[in-house]
């Protein structure tokens, strides 16, 4: 890559965009899988009930899930970092139209992401307020709390991904303001 005023922003948009990631990674994600996880199994250990079941059982899965995306989130984003600066200093074109393909697929994934998360939400406040199950109505509860995780954490991730295609396609960007 040249020493060019657009080539040093691509390569701070790059630097910009995974440390994002990674610190979402493990200071977000992963920390919260683990306590999912504590949470889940205290519920189960500590005079079960129907309801602090229906709570466990979704912790216990989202706990193990979160913890292992944060980790190999966090933990292969440097790699990740070097493939993409060398592939783009190797050959500009080619490697940042690479890139821009895989941050397309990415984003084209949001809608998904939003939907299934509004569909978590909304069936766990259908078990919660719709049925007399205590074990439902626990289980409505997680999956209203994990709705709210993944929106937030979903939020962040792409709102961080249109800075750094917008770099990646050459465009200048003005400072963000406030709406």
């Amino acid at each position: 890559m040249t020493g060019t005023n657009q080539g040093f922003a691509l390569l701070d948009a790059i630097q910009i965009y995974f440390h994002g990631e990674k610190i979402e990674a493990l200071v977000f994600i992963l920390p919260i899988g683990l306590l999912s996880l504590v949470f889940g199994l205290w519920l189960l250990t500590d005079n079960p009930t129907n309801f602090t079941k229906g709570v466990a059982i979704p912790f216990l899965l989202m706990g193990l899930l979160m913890t292992t995306v944060g980790g190999v989130v966090g933990y292969r984003t440097p790699s990740q970092v070097s493939g993409v600066v060398k592939a783009i200093e190797a050959d500009p074109r080619a490697g940042g139209q690479a890139e821009i393909q895989r941050m397309t697929k990415v984003n084209s994934a949001w809608h998904l992401y939003l939907v299934m998360w509004g569909l978590f939400g909304f069936a766990g406040l259908l078990m919660r307020f719709g049925t007399s199950s205590e074990f439902l109505r626990g289980m409505g509860i997680a999956l209203v709390f994990i709705a709210g995780v993944g929106l937030l954490v979903d939020g962040f991730a792409e709102r961080r991904t249109h800075p750094y295609v917008d770099a990646l396609e050459g465009r200048t960007l003005a400072p963000e303001t406030p709406q």
